[in-house]
């Protein structure tokens, strides 16, 4: 490779030629005010000499077909992969339905590739304890770098090893009981905000189907970026339409496909800063931070207000780049928004579906915060039915399809060998779906987390949010922001099904699990 050209346009018409040696990667944007309709080649374009061309091309039929006997050579079974592209377009229908039919054929253990790269399935408990907890530290510290990262490197669910330990110990203390306590203030002002909503659309007798993600995306913005906004009223807020670009990822986007398939492309993506995230909203992001910043308000409830404020020495986001904090902003955005509404969606669909188990919810309810006061921190985080509501939910709808880590080391764990490399999944839908850990999985059943059946639970078996030193850090807050929205909709209303509502709920194929359609339900006013 000579030399590598980037570009910003190059029109796709019929009169404009690309040279024959000239590789690039197509973006599928359109727009231009020049251009209009007309689809264009975006970002990369990669000049190959003649004699790098016929290398590659001459070495083509290896490099599809050389890395697919790994699995072989280690007695373990799994779908039959296809040149270059290894397993990665069964992905196509779902994540969790690949997962479910490779463990429905092959076991608990299988293996398969996304491109070149080896994959290997893991539902044994034993090993998904000694990988997520006992040899986190030691072989599976990490997850698998896609690239792409862009200024998202410094990110704690991408940074490793040492670097990860720093940024992970400087942000658990945001999420301490004492901070929660602080920011459960900016939650309640915003769950009243829901209700008061709902109460303009059951008058209207509108069915609802847009809650749960406005409720999110403010809780999460103000305590990240202390935004005060009113996504309910205002969608057109440039907040609300940055994060929801920030969120429209697919694992079959061109760029993240070309990582996986052509791994060695890696180091351009790096060296031309592209990143998942669009470059406008990065930039947008950075810019509101830089001048909160500058500001210096007083709002002591952002998460991320503690980086810029506290004094020298005593916080590790002192005195680096505004950028890193900007980093660590989107994340927790990027991981609580889509998640928490979601989560949010699947439940209450279950609700309306079981009306035995939200009756049995609103009487806990009822007698937790008596004629219907206000929802204060500990009693709410005490409430056993609403833990156990949340926990069935979230077995059935996890917030991800996976946990994912990478060995660092060749090791072996019960009986199998783990060569140095070789990505590990916990397919956590398919795992909490399993017969054999939960009779009539299919079933919604609160009693499933019912104190005396969690005394002999396999707690392996449920990992909603991961489990060992790189489980969730937010997961607290997140669990707080959620269960005080149910509460405070359950003291007023009741979730009813209607015609739209689909039954039983689609999972979708999107980069994050959440329902195919929206969730279509009425709300009926309690009587007192």
């Amino acid at each position: 490779m000579r030399d590598c050209i980037p570009i910003d346009l190059v029109p796709l018409s019929n009169s404009h030629s690309l040279p024959r040696n000239l590789l690039c990667i197509y973006s599928g944007s359109k727009i231009n005010q020049h251009c209009k309709s007309r689809f264009f080649f975006v970002n990369v374009c990669i000049h190959l000499d003649h004699e790098f061309s016929c290398f590659v091309f001459s070495s083509t039929p290896r490099y599809g077909y050389a890395p697919y006997g790994f699995f072989k050579k280690l007695g373990i079974r799994g779908p039959k992969p296809w040149p270059f592209i290894g397993t990665f377009l069964e992905y196509r229908r779902g994540i969790h339905v690949f997962d479910m039919e490779c463990f429905q054929k092959y076991g608990r253990i299988w293996g398969f590739y996304d491109g070149r790269q080896p994959v290997m399935g893991v539902m044994d408990t034993a090993m998904i304890k000694t990988i997520l907890v006992k040899e986190c530290y030691s072989t599976f510290t990490n997850r698998r770098d896609f690239g792409l990262n862009g200024p998202m490197q410094d990110a704690v669910s991408v940074l490793e090893d040492e670097a990860w330990k720093r940024v992970r110990s400087a942000l658990s203390p945001s999420f301490t009981s004492g901070r929660l306590k602080e920011m459960y203030p900016i939650m309640l002002k915003y769950s009243n905000n829901v209700v008061e909503n709902l109460r303009q659309k059951v008058a209207a007798d509108e069915v609802i189907d847009v809650i749960f993600g406005p409720y999110s995306m403010d809780v999460v913005t103000s305590t990240a970026f202390s935004v005060d906004i009113d996504s309910l009223n205002q969608p057109s807020d440039p907040f609300v339409a940055n994060i929801k670009k920030m969120m429209n990822f697919s694992f079959l986007s061109p760029m993240l496909l070309i990582s996986v398939l052509f791994p060695f492309m890696g180091p351009v993506f790096d060296k031309l800063n592209l990143s998942f995230f669009p470059a406008d909203v990065l930039k947008f992001f950075y810019s509101s931070l830089k001048k909160i910043k500058d500001d210096r308000t007083k709002n002591t409830h952002n998460v991320i207000a503690k980086y810029i404020k506290c004094p020298p020495k005593i916080h590790i986001f002192m005195g680096i780049p505004s950028i890193k904090i900007c980093v660590a902003s989107m994340i927790f955005i990027f991981a609580g928004y889509l998640t928490s509404s979601n989560t949010l969606c699947f439940l209450a669909h279950n609700l309306a579906t079981n009306p035995e188990v939200q009756a049995a919810l609103q009487k806990e309810i009822d007698e937790t915060f008596e004629n219907k006061s206000r929802p204060t921190y500990e009693p709410l985080m005490q409430m056993e039915y609403l833990d156990m509501a949340f926990n069935e939910s979230q077995r059935l709808f996890p917030l991800g399809n996976r946990l994912e880590r990478i060995a660092k080391a060749s090791v072996e764990i019960n009986g199998v060998v783990i060569p140095k490399g070789t990505a590990i999944v916990v397919p956590v839908y398919v795992l909490h779906r399993d017969p054999a850990l939960w009779p009539e999985p299919e079933a919604f059943r609160p009693e499933r987390f019912s104190k005396v059946n969690r005394e002999t639970m396999d707690p392996y078996s449920f990992l909603p949010f991961g489990a060992g030193p790189r489980n969730c850090v937010g997961m607290r807050f997140a669990l707080l922001m959620m269960k005080l929205c149910m509460v405070e909709i359950l003291q007023n209303f009741s979730f009813v099904t209607c015609k739209e509502t689909d039954i039983p709920v689609e999972i979708g194929t999107g980069g994050i699990p959440g329902p195919k359609n929206p969730v279509k339900l009425k709300l009926v006013p309690r009587e007192y």
